[in-house]
């Protein structure tokens, strides 16, 4: 099957087109562009977002001072970007979507373990992304909730369908308007609600150190959580492009931008006797400047329109590759409307659905989601940075009879593994393991899933057949290399 080949609406054939035709297949060379600095404004925009404000409102609500809070989630923010940032690099290496890589650690048909939990987590925060955002936009325009739903995920799928360089457009101008609204927005609330006085009232909260590893455990997973689709969003850098430039634009915007809203979100709380991140910032923004909070709240819910895109376009490369795993696709424009499209559809119809005390067991079902994440992002960071080192055939990626095979013992092992290791740290509604019970309620769920399944996939990766292997990669690098120098040429394999 033809993977590379030039397709409707390519460089080759689009003309003036402007929607991108590229989904699960490898990004040819040719191809490549863009520049290493835009991963930083996308990151900081797609990690400026409402949800992101909520989890600063948690150290508060445990009784931890101003200065704890802010030490937790910034601490937490920084630790877990640093898992998201090292998968960006795989984008430029690979010239392939997040997802689709994990066939080389799991099979391609066993990737389908992964996948499953990644498109619940894309569907649940769409799901809360379009209720916040119809919420915020309401305060401003008419009409009910069902026709702010319609709205919002109609534009949401327009971006996602239009793809990867719209949305790395919007991102980036949306950024440079969060800077300055919410700058102001934070120095507004840095003289209003007089930290100083903040700090001294939550201290007398006598807040403990179990609540400050809830809190860091809660920003630290949240970060993990976008290590699912990094590399989406860089997999059309050049190839040769820095690494380290990779790795350190994306950490500076999502690490920047999470630490600042997650604090912001912790004063507010600290200050507000009912924390809300609507209200909240309506009520600073406007004693600034009457009408500059409830245009931050229009603001901040555009924002949210535009990770919703981006969470689609994820889902939509996640499932087509999870389809393709059984039965072949071809990577049409055609099938990724449809595929966004019915990603639209689902998110919809659960919002429409959601009770109105929906807030607890979504946070529990994002939770549960994340559980099933952690144990990947550690196999597949182990496999690519210290038993491949980077060297992938990328054509057996889409050969069911090629060296990574359908079904992949070793990392589905460690996964598993990983996951097990988890359960007596797993802190939810409706279940606590002993070990986060002796702990007092502090959730370190990601330790041992990040120590368990990335050691013991490491372990059992030493048996490779690292000379098969090396002879695929030198056959995979030399259809690839006539593909980008020739046109169409085909890289990968036939199915059988």
């Amino acid at each position: 099957m033809d993977r590379t080949a030039p397709m409707e609406g390519t460089s080759e054939g689009r003309g003036s087109r402007m929607i991108e035709v590229r989904s699960i297949d490898y990004v040819p060379v040719r191809e490549r562009h863009g520049k290493v600095w835009h991963q930083g404004p996308f990151w900081f925009t797609g990690n400026f977002v409402l949800t992101t404000m909520v989890t600063g409102f948690l150290g508060p609500a445990l009784g931890l001072s101003l200065l704890a809070s802010v030490a937790a989630v910034v601490l937490g923010a920084c630790f877990g970007t640093f898992f998201m940032a090292f998968h960006a690099n795989q984008g430029p290496r690979m010239g392939l979507p997040q997802m689709i890589q994990s066939r080389a650690q799991f099979g391609i048909r066993g990737a389908i373990v992964p996948f499953a939990a990644v498109v619940f987590v894309y569907v649940g925060f769409n799901v809360f992304n379009v209720v916040l955002a119809a919420q915020g936009l309401r305060t401003v325009f008419p009409g009910g909730a069902t026709l702010w739903y319609v709205l919002i995920i109609g534009v949401a799928i327009v971006l996602a369908v239009v793809g990867h360089d719209l949305l790395h457009l919007v991102q980036r101008w949306l950024t440079y308007v969060l800077i300055v609204v919410f700058g102001v927005l934070t120095v507004g609330a840095l003289v209003q609600l007089d930290p100083h006085s903040v700090a001294a009232a939550g201290h007398a909260a006598h807040g403990s150190w179990t609540s400050f590893l809830v809190v860091f455990s809660a920003a630290a997973g949240y970060q993990i959580s976008y290590a699912v689709y990094v590399s989406d969003y860089s997999r059309y850098l050049p190839r040769d492009v820095s690494a380290r430039k990779v790795i350190w634009w994306t950490y500076a915007g999502a690490a920047g931008s999470a630490a600042w809203l997650m604090s912001l979100g912790a004063l507010l709380a600290s200050a507000l006797p009912h924390p809300d991140a609507i209200s909240g910032i309506r009520q600073v923004g406007n004693a600034i400047l009457p009408g500059f909070g409830t245009f931050a709240v229009v603001v901040s819910s555009v924002a949210l329109v535009g990770i919703m895109a981006v969470n689609a376009y994820g889902a939509m490369l996640t499932t087509t590759s999870a389809i393709d795993a059984f039965r072949a696709v071809k990577p049409t424009v055609r099938i990724r409307i449809a595929g966004i499209v019915a990603i639209g559809l689902i998110v919809f119809t659960v919002a429409m659905l959601l009770p109105e005390n929906y807030l607890e067991s979504f946070n529990t079902f994002v939770l549960m989601m994340l559980y099933f994440l952690i144990p990947w992002t550690a196999v597949n960071l182990v496999d690519f940075y210290w038993v491949r080192r980077g060297h992938y055939a990328v054509t057996a990626i889409f050969n069911p009879a090629g060296i990574y095979g359908r079904w992949s013992w070793r990392g589905i092992t460690a996964y598993v593994a990983g996951f097990a290791a988890m359960v007596p740290f797993f802190s939810t509604s409706f279940y606590t393991g002993p070990v986060t019970k002796a702990l007092g309620g502090a959730d370190l769920s990601f330790v041992p899933g990040l120590l368990v399944g990335g050691g013991l996939y490491y372990l059992l990766t030493r048996s490779l057949d690292q000379a098969a292997e090396a002879a695929a990669v030198a056959e995979s690098e030399r259809e690839l290399e006539g593909t980008d120098a020739d046109g169409p040429a085909a890289a990968a394999a036939p199915r059988d």
